[in-house]
């Protein structure tokens, strides 16, 4: 078991968080963090450091060593960190084992107290509030519990952390892999993800859990954007009819039911029966289940309807609501998902370049702060390799 610290990154934010504490830092101490973070226990000369963290720019080397003081305060009430001077070889970041984590907080070994804290954990998922997860997770060594291993993974999801999904050696692919897709399937052309996600149902290249919610949820959204609407509702009456058989799936129905009510949007289907769609989200299926994710997804797809019927200044303002609701629940993803589909819709019925240019603009903006500096290659690069080995 991996005793060491962790440290969690908000890039948005400039932001590290361990053991309960939250420190702000200044963009370029943030990143030279970042960088010996994830290169711990390599020491790296000045030059390399103004190469890797400075890059285009051409400060001297005390700027460094500015920074690196700067740093060793701010971090000063994190134990279990040190930036090591290393004589004639630059600076290196040691994050000190803290030994068996159980030791220090004999509550991670009560059966009870974890299956506790899954079931919280649980219930913060399902209702879409993801950064009450964030802010759970980071008092773990405080409250004295083990994280979840699918918690440990789904967090730097949440975040948005692709790198780390990527990257990472802690955890096995096949743990990673539907997370990545998300990533994937987001920022692509509808109609090529879809024929990859046909192929890894196919191949069942997923878990079980993960399978599932492919078929009967994710896939649905690409049929809606590749224009087989005929597709997507038949699949959605699939996925009713399972939810009806399957009662541990009841927390699927709002996507769903969203999902239906976009789909005959972009069917064309009459305002009447869209009308009744909505009318069944509002007043029932949501006030049921006010999940955050879900009430957010449910504003951008009631603008993209008033993006059809011209009604821009309405449908502006409804995107906005829903964009700053996915940006209160801390998925992320969900933002890029639904940024997606706003300019998805906003490409096939024209609303103004201003629109345009602004719903570009933030879709935009977010895939280069999530997959920017080659991560976007990467990420296809990897998808490619894992239908390549089945």
């Amino acid at each position: 078991m991996d005793t060491a610290m962790h440290l969690s990154f908000d890039e948005v934010h400039y932001q590290v968080a361990a053991e309960g504490l939250t420190i702000r830092l200044l963009p370029k101490e943030y990143a030279l963090l970042a960088f010996l973070y994830r290169h711990k226990g390599r020491p790296f000369t000045r030059e390399q450091l103004l190469d890797r963290v400075w890059p285009m720019e051409y400060p001297v080397e005390r700027t460094v060593d500015d920074h690196v003081y700067r740093l060793r305060k701010k971090l000063a009430p994190l134990q279990g960190l040190e930036i090591r001077t290393v004589r004639g070889q630059g600076y290196s970041l040691t994050v000190k084992d803290r030994g068996d984590a159980r030791d220090a907080a004999p509550a991670a070994r009560d059966p009870v107290l974890n299956q506790a804290m899954r079931d919280v954990f649980g219930k913060y998922h399902q209702y879409g509030q993801g950064r009450s997860m964030l802010i759970l997770a980071r008092q773990q060594d405080v409250l004295g519990y083990e994280l979840d291993p699918f918690y440990a993974v789904y967090l730097h999801f949440v975040q948005g952390d692709a790198a780390w999904l990527l990257r990472t050696q802690e955890y096995p692919w096949k743990s990673r892999f539907y997370f990545l897709l998300m990533f994937y399937i987001y920022t692509g052309d509808p109609s090529q993800r879809v024929a990859y996600c046909e192929k890894v149902l196919e191949r069942e290249l997923l878990p079980r859990e993960q399978h599932i919610e492919l078929e009967i949820l994710n896939i649905a959204d690409l049929y809606i954007l590749d224009g087989q609407t005929g597709k997507a509702l038949e699949r959605l009456r699939r996925t009713e009819q399972f939810i009806a058989e399957h009662p541990d799936y009841d927390s699927f129905l709002p996507h769903t039911a969203i999902a239906l009510m976009l789909a005959h949007v972009a069917a064309g289907s009459g305002d009447a029966v869209i009308e009744k769609l909505a009318d069944q989200l509002e007043t029932s299926i949501l006030a049921d289940r006010p999940f955050l994710r879900e009430a957010g997804s449910f504003r951008v797809v009631m603008g993209i309807w008033r993006l059809k019927q011209c009604r821009r200044e309405e449908a502006e303002r409804l995107l906005d609501e829903g964009l700053s609701v996915m940006e209160k629940s801390g998925f992320v993803p969900m933002q890029l998902h639904a940024l997606h589909r706003i300019v998805h819709f906003l490409d096939r019925w024209p609303a103004g370049e201003k629109l345009q240019m602004k719903y570009k603009a933030l879709l935009a903006d977010l895939v280069e702060q999530l997959l920017g500096k080659g991560l976007l290659q990467a990420l296809d690069a990897a998808m490619q390799q894992a239908l390549a080995a089945d």
